[in-house]
């Protein structure tokens, strides 16, 4: 402060009305701040709504916001370091949880400040709904839909909204597999927009990743049910009831859930756009077929090796079989080209990538050429669980 009781810092004093009007907002307990630098103006987020000072500088538009920024650490934090020096002091202790830091952090009128609130492990739905009227962004929105409390509270369906509505500008596919993922959580969207968000995959395929990470067994519009499921039913439902994994396997994957699963893996594989969705959709087909292994992850990273092993684990030829093959290819020899199938695809997963994104970062058409080592066996072994 100086001599006469104005605010000053780094050489630039507020004038006296700009430091009572944000003196008089503070004291009228804000539950936010926001800074509109082109209308050179502190908002504030109230109970009863919005308020706003509009500022008189008395020097250039960045330093005299920098000492308004300063006024309100100041007041909120008890020092004029702002944001960068609070949060280092407040990691430090510990206090990523503390709802009252949380609080404080919003009042700051810095867009850093309220990115840290949006990632905080003590994200609440009040403190969504003030984050995202002091910053709304989509990755703010995307960020703050990975909290349950968020996604349960008022919040949730906000932001759902947004993301949709933003969903056709968004340019990066890797957020794109991300929005669709966030926005198909139970409770966000209503049946009509999860069948629009649906059939506009056809357009944009890294759509598709997201539903196959998302709801994997409850795709919309699913084809009919294997031909075969009746017939396999009979050999194999015993088997899967006494908690045969791959009994149980295959018969999720003959039903309509899982042919849909199957279709969609392949309608994705058709024009991936970047290595990122490739690796987000051979994750998605790792967790499904997880059950197979254990629970295990999907280690194998040459396809040819992981065909050939299926072929000696179905003619027990080799050790290391997933549990209760044996059991299920007796009851249903007629079956034994899925089941081979389903062993192949029981070893995809992220690692079968690594030798081929290990020495190229090439995407779009060349990406997908030097994918077919990979996309070719794993394509064979769709269409052979397919009608």
């Amino acid at each position: 402060m100086s001599a006469g009781g104005a605010f000053s810092a780094r050489g630039v004093s507020l004038s006296p009305e700009d430091a009572l009007r944000l003196n008089v907002l503070l004291e009228n307990g804000p539950l936010a701040i926001r800074i509109d630098e082109p209308a050179m103006t502190v908002r504030a987020l109230t109970a009863e709504g919005e308020a706003g000072v509009r500022l008189s500088p008395t020097a250039g538009a960045e330093r005299y916001l920098r000492a308004v920024r300063e006024f309100l650490s100041l007041k909120v934090l008890g020092a004029p370091g702002g944001y960068p020096v609070y949060i280092r002091r407040w990691t430090r202790m510990g206090q990523e949880r503390d709802e009252r830091s949380l609080e404080r952090l919003l009042l700051l009128g810095e867009p850093e400040a309220v990115v840290a609130v949006v990632h905080a492990p003590g994200l609440t739905d009040e403190l969504a709904r003030r984050a995202w009227w002091a910053l709304p962004t989509p990755e703010n929105a995307r960020r703050m839909l990975l909290s349950p409390s968020v996604v349960r509270g008022t919040m949730g369906r906000v932001l759902a909204d947004y993301l949709l509505e933003w969903l056709p500008f968004e340019q990066e596919h890797r957020a794109m597999v991300e929005i669709v993922q966030l926005v198909l959580q139970p409770g966000l969207i209503d049946a009509q927009a999860r069948l629009g968000l649906w059939r506009k995959a056809r357009q944009r395929n890294s759509y598709y990743v997201g539903f196959l990470r998302a709801i994997p067994d409850a795709l919309p519009e699913p084809p009919p049910a294997h031909p075969a499921l009746a017939e396999a039913r009979a050999a194999l439902a015993p088997l899967a009831e006494a908690g045969n994994p791959v009994a149980a396997m295959l018969l999720r994957l003959l039903d309509a859930p899982g042919q849909a699963f199957l279709a969609t893996v392949e309608a994705a594989l058709r024009r991936p756009a970047d290595q990122e969705v490739v690796i987000l959709l051979f994750e998605a087909v790792e967790a499904w077929f997880a059950p197979l292994r254990g629970g295990a992850r999907a280690t194998e990273r040459d396809p040819e090796a992981a065909r050939a092993r299926a072929a000696d684990w179905l003619a027990g030829r080799a050790e290391g079989a997933p549990a209760g093959l044996a059991e299920a290819a007796a009851a249903a020899p007629a079956l034994g080209p899925q089941l081979e199938a389903l062993l192949f695809l029981g070893q995809v997963g992220e690692a079968m990538l690594d030798p081929i994104f290990g020495r190229t970062d090439a995407v779009g058409s060349v990406m997908r050429k030097r994918l077919e080592p990979v996309t070719v066996p794993l394509r064979a072994a769709l269409r052979t669980l397919a009608p």
